[in-house]
């Protein structure tokens, strides 16, 4: 039950400063307002219900994207939208403050 749960929400074992070193683009989903507040520095910001309309700024749908959010919801969501896009290596980072000591 537990796995299966991690599974739907992408919160997988995966090592974020090993993808970080291989140049893993880290995507935050929050709001500009959140975002502005505090994020992992280098972090692109683009809110998840804007991620569709800006395919552009992730040209690369091989390289790997780590994406993030408050809680880890709106990251799981941003993660199955790119993968149903195409994009192959996407992880579910979780909260970005989290996400921010892993790496």
């Amino acid at each position: 039950m537990l796995n299966t749960i991690k599974n739907i929400f992408g919160l997988e074992k995966t090592d974020f400063a090993e993808l970080k070193r291989k140049g893993a683009i880290i995507l935050d989903v929050r709001s500009k307002s959140e975002y502005d507040a505090g994020h992992i520095m280098g972090s692109v910001n683009i809110s998840v219900d804007q991620v569709a309309h800006n395919l552009a700024k992730l040209k690369d749908k091989n390289r790997p994207i780590i994406t993030c959010c408050a809680s880890g919801l709106r990251s799981a969501s941003a993660k199955n939208l790119l993968k149903s896009f195409g994009y192959t290596e996407v992880y579910n980072g979780g909260p970005w403050d989290s996400l921010q000591n892993q790496i």
